[in-house]
């Protein structure tokens, strides 16, 4: 293993205590710029995301619009009770947002997520967001993480 990617790795599991030892965050509290975030619930972790502008991006992920791509942990799990597959086809996502199950489902993952706990560490480095992301979703075995290409 190179001494540069050693370095890297070295640094994950105290940034990922760091996330999950912090309480979770009240509104009004400031949150880091930039970084890696976690979705929990009673105590599960749901999901973890990475940003360079994390209050914008909870307050997407929050939003109470009909914007999948926006509330995108909410859309995974209307996608997973539903048993709706990512469709990256032309109109795609016009025809889920005409497809009422999928609406009903969304809708209450939606307002789920906005109840859940939220958390964020700081880490600007780009790469090293990416890392900590992945080992974070690993080691915490999210179950709305997904790393696959499409």
């Amino acid at each position: 293993m190179s001494p540069e990617f050693q370095r890297a790795v070295e640094s994950l599991h105290a940034k990922l205590e760091h996330l999950i030892e912090s309480a979770p965050f009240e509104k009004g509290a400031a949150l880091p710029q930039k970084g890696i975030y976690l979705f929990s619930e009673n105590g599960t972790a749901f999901y973890v995301g990475r940003s360079n502008n994390i209050p914008q991006r909870r307050r997407q992920h929050t939003l109470r619009c009909s914007q999948t791509n926006q509330a995108a942990l909410a859309a995974l799990m209307a996608r997973a009770e539903t048993k709706r597959k990512v469709d990256y086809r032309k109109g795609a996502r016009a025809r889920l947002l005409q497809d009422q199950e999928f609406m009903n489902a969304f809708n209450a993952a939606k307002k789920r997520v906005r109840a859940m706990e939220f958390r964020a560490v700081e880490e600007s480095d780009q790469t090293k967001q990416a890392l900590l992301e992945v080992y974070c979703a690993i080691t915490l075995k999210t179950p709305h993480n997904d790393f696959g290409t499409h």
